[in-house]
C-alpha cells in the first residue's frame, strides 16, 4: 500500500467562510499516483469542518444559518470563562464533523454528480491548516 500526504494552508478573511476543495483534492489524488483507494480530507483545527455537498451558494449560506440557530455566536459560553470567544466555533465543528473519507477510483476522485468537498471555517481571520491523506495502490 501507497500513501501520499499533502498539507493546505488556510487564512481566511473572515471569521466564518466556505472554501471549495474538490479541485486541491483532485490535484491531490493526481499527485499521489494511487488508483484505488481512499483520500482523508481533515481540518486539523478545532473550530473547523469539511463537508460534502452542492456547490450551490444559497445551499451555502443555509448550512450557516442553520448552524447559526444550533450554535448561536455570542451567548455565554463556559468556554469563553477562558479568554476565547469562540464557543460556538466548537459546536459548530462538532455538528459538521471536522473531516470525510472519499473513494479513488481509477485514479480518480470518485464523487457523485454534484457532491463536492468544502472546508468550513468558523473561527478564521489566522492560520489554519487541513490534511489530504491518501492511501492505496
Amino acid at each position: 500500500m501507497k500513501s501520499y500526504t499533502k498539507y493546505l494552508w488556510f487564512n481566511t478573511k473572515k471569521r466564518r467562510e466556505i472554501i471549495h476543495l474538490t479541485n486541491d483534492v483532485e490535484q491531490a489524488v493526481m499527485e499521489s499516483g494511487i488508483k484505488e483507494g481512499f483520500v482523508l480530507v481533515s481540518a486539523m483545527h478545532i473550530t473547523a469542518g469539511v463537508i460534502v455537498n452542492d456547490n450551490e451558494s444559497g445551499l451555502h449560506e443555509d448550512i450557516f444559518e442553520w448552524l447559526e440557530k444550533l450554535a448561536p455566536y455570542g451567548p455565554p459560553y463556559k468556554h469563553h470563562m477562558t479568554g476565547e470567544d469562540n464557543g460556538d466555533a466548537h459546536l459548530k465543528s462538532i455538528l459538521v464533523h471536522h473531516e470525510v473519507i472519499l473513494p479513488v477510483t481509477e485514479g480518480k476522485l470518485d464523487l457523485g454528480p454534484w457532491q463536492r468537498v468544502f472546508y468550513l471555517e468558523f473561527d478564521g481571520r489566522r492560520n489554519k491548516r487541513l490534511i489530504i491523506k491518501i492511501l492505496g495502490e
